[in-house]
C-alpha cells in the first residue's frame, strides 16, 4: 500500500474501518470469551465521552497538564483503598498488566542492585502458572525466571517448591491472584511470609482478580487475603481494563511505599533536549484511557461493581455446572473466580476450539505443560454472561461432532517436530509450512494442527516457531 496522494472523505474512511471489522469475531453478542471486557451501554458511552475529553492531553509532563496527574493520583488512591493500601501506598497507572509487571520486575532488579550489590545474575521465583508477562520482563531486564511446580489438583503455587528454589541471587517471589489460565489463587500469605523470612520482595499479580475478588468477598464468598493487607506483599498489579471494565490501556501498579517505588522511576538530563522524568515505561501517554478509567470507577462505585460481579459469578457457576454435565469435559483445578480452563481425556480440545469457532465462538486454546493437560480457556465477563446457555448448547454439540472427526495427522506432527528439532534447514522449514497450511501467507481457519505442533515441541523451539510465523505473516 502506497502513501495516499490525496485525502479521503470522512464517510469513506469510517466505512473502510467498518469494512475491516467484518473479519472480526462478534464480541458485541457474547461470542468472544477472552480479550474483551465490556460493561453496559451507559457505562461504555460515559467512557467514550471521558476518553474524547482527554484525547489530546499528554501525561508526559504533569506541570503542563496537572489535571492528568490529579486523575492518576485519584485512580491510584481508589484502587489502593480497595486493595488493602494505606496512606503510604503509592503507584501509577500504566498501559496494561504487562507494563505493570515489567515495572515491578524492573523495580525489584534496581532495588537489588542498591540493596544487594553483589548479585551478578538476579533471579525471581515463580510458579509455572504465573503469567507470561513475567517471562517477558525477565527477557527484557536480564532477570532469570526460576520456575517451580504447582499443586496438580488446585493449580496453586507450591510454597515448599518456592522455598527450595531460593538462593543468594533471589530478589523477588511472585504470587498470582489468581492465575489467568486456571483461575487458581496462590497462597499469597504464605508466599509473602516466605519473602519476609528471606528479606525478599513479593509481587502479587492481581491483574485479573484485583477488580473482582474484593467485590466477590463483599458478596459473601470466602476469599483468602491476597492484597496489600498481607504483611510481606511489597507490590501489586491490577488491570482496570479487564474486570474493572475500563477502556483498553489502563492498569495500576501499587507499591507499599515511595522508597520502593523510587526504583521504578527514570530521569534524564543527559541530552540537549528537555528534562525527562518517566514513572512508567512510556514517555508520552494518552490521557484518554486514564480519564475513561477514572470516569468508570466514579460511575460504578462499589455498588455497581458488586452488581456486575454477582452477574458474572452466577454465569461462571452455571458454566462450570454445565461443563460438568458434558461427559467428555472436565474443569481444571478449583477456579476462585471467572477464569475457567477445560480439558478432556477423550477428545482433542484443539479440534473442539476449531469446531466452536466454526459456529462463531472464540474460546482460547492453551498448550499442555507438566501437570497441566492441553485445555481451552473461558474468561467469563459481563458482556458474555447472558450467553452461557447458548455457549453450553453449542459446546455440547461440538463435543459430539469432534468425537467423530478424524484425528490430527500424527505423521505431519512428527514431521514438523523433526524439521524443527533435527533438520532446521530452510527447505525443511518451507516444507513444514506447506504441510501445516502456512504457505499461502495467512493462518488457516482451523488451528488444531498448528496447536498440535506447538504442543509437541520443546518450549524454546515452539517460541521460535511462533516468532517466525508472526514475523512472516503480520
Amino acid at each position: 500500500m502506497s502513501f495516499p496522494a490525496t485525502g479521503m472523505a470522512p464517510a469513506e474512511i469510517l466505512s473502510a474501518l467498518q469494512r475491516f471489522k467484518m473479519a472480526d469475531l462478534d464480541w458485541q453478542h457474547g461470542r468472544v470469551w477472552a480479550y474483551v471486557y465490556q460493561p453496559d451501554a451507559a457505562a461504555t458511552d460515559l467512557m467514550q465521552q471521558a476518553y474524547l475529553h482527554y484525547l489530546t492531553e499528554n501525561c508526559l509532563d504533569p506541570t503542563t497538564f496537572p489535571s492528568t496527574a490529579h486523575l492518576e493520583q485519584e485512580v491510584v488512591r481508589m484502587v489502593a483503598d480497595l486493595l488493602g493500601g494505606d496512606e503510604e501506598t503509592c503507584g501509577n497507572v500504566t498501559s496494561g498488566g504487562t507494563e505493570s509487571i515489567l515495572l515491578a520486575v524492573k523495580t525489584a532488579r534496581d532495588w537489588a542492585r542498591h540493596q544487594r550489590p553483589g548479585i551478578d545474575q538476579p533471579e525471581m521465583v515463580l510458579s509455572r502458572t504465573a503469567h507470561a508477562a513475567f517471562h517477558k520482563a525477565a527477557h527484557y531486564l536480564g532477570v532469570k525466571p526460576v520456575v517451580v511446580d504447582f499443586d496438580p489438583l488446585t493449580f496453586a503455587a507450591d510454597v515448599a517448591a518456592m522455598r527450595a528454589a531460593i538462593n543468594e541471587r533471589t530478589i523477588m517471589l511472585v504470587a498470582s491472584a489468581p492465575s489467568y489460565a486456571q483461575g487458581a489463587l496462590d497462597p499469597v500469605a504464605d508466599i509473602a511470609a516466605l519473602a519476609q523470612e528471606y528479606g525478599l520482595l513479593c509481587h502479587v499479580d492481581a491483574c485479573v482478580g484485583g477488580m473482582y475478588l474484593p467485590f466477590l468477598r463483599q458478596l459473601g464468598r470466602e476469599i483468602p487475603p491476597f492484597d496489600l493487607s498481607v504483611p510481606g506483599v511489597t507490590s501489586l498489579s491490577v488491570d482496570l481494563h479487564k474486570y474493572g471494565y475500563a477502556a483498553k490501556g489502563a492498569s495500576v501498579i501499587l507499591y507499599r511505599h515511595r522508597a520502593l517505588r523510587r526504583y521504578q522511576l527514570f530521569a534524564s538530563t543527559d541530552t540537549t533536549a528537555y528534562t525527562v522524568i518517566n514513572p512508567t515505561v512510556l514517555s508520552s501517554r494518552s490521557a484518554g484511557p486514564l480519564a475513561a478509567a477514572w470516569a468508570l470507577l466514579r460511575y460504578l462505585g462499589a455498588v455497581g461493581y458488586r452488581q456486575i460481579v454477582a452477574v458474572v459469578q452466577d454465569a461462571t457457576d452455571r458454566l462450570i455446572a454445565g461443563i460438568a454435565a458434558i461427559p467428555d469435559l472436565q474443569v481444571l483445578g478449583q477456579p476462585v473466580m471467572s477464569m475457567v480452563a477445560v480439558a478432556s481425556p477423550t477428545i482433542n480440545v484443539f479440534q473442539l476450539a476449531d469446531a466452536m469457532r466454526r459456529r462463531g465462538w472464540y474460546v482460547q486454546p492453551q498448550l499442555s505443560a507438566p501437570h497441566s493437560p492441553r485445555n481451552i480457556h473461558f474468561s467469563v465477563s459481563y458482556g458474555v454472561a447472558g450467553y452461557v446457555d447458548a455457549l453450553l448448547a453449542d459446546l455440547a454439540a461440538c463435543v459430539a461432532e469432534v468425537r467423530h472427526w478424524p484425528p490430527v495427522d500424527r505423521n505431519l506432527v512428527e514431521m514438523a517436530v523433526r524439521s524443527l528439532t533435527v533438520d532446521h534447514s530452510p527447505s525443511a522449514v518451507q516444507q513444514l509450512w506447506q504441510a501445516i497450511g502456512l504457505a499461502e501467507g495467512r493462518l488457516p481457519t482451523d488451528m488444531a494442527l498448528i496447536n498440535e505442533v506447538l504442543d509437541a515441541l520443546p518450549d524454546a523451539i515452539a517460541n521460535e516457531l511462533v516468532i517466525d510465523v508472526f514475523n512472516a505473516l503480520f
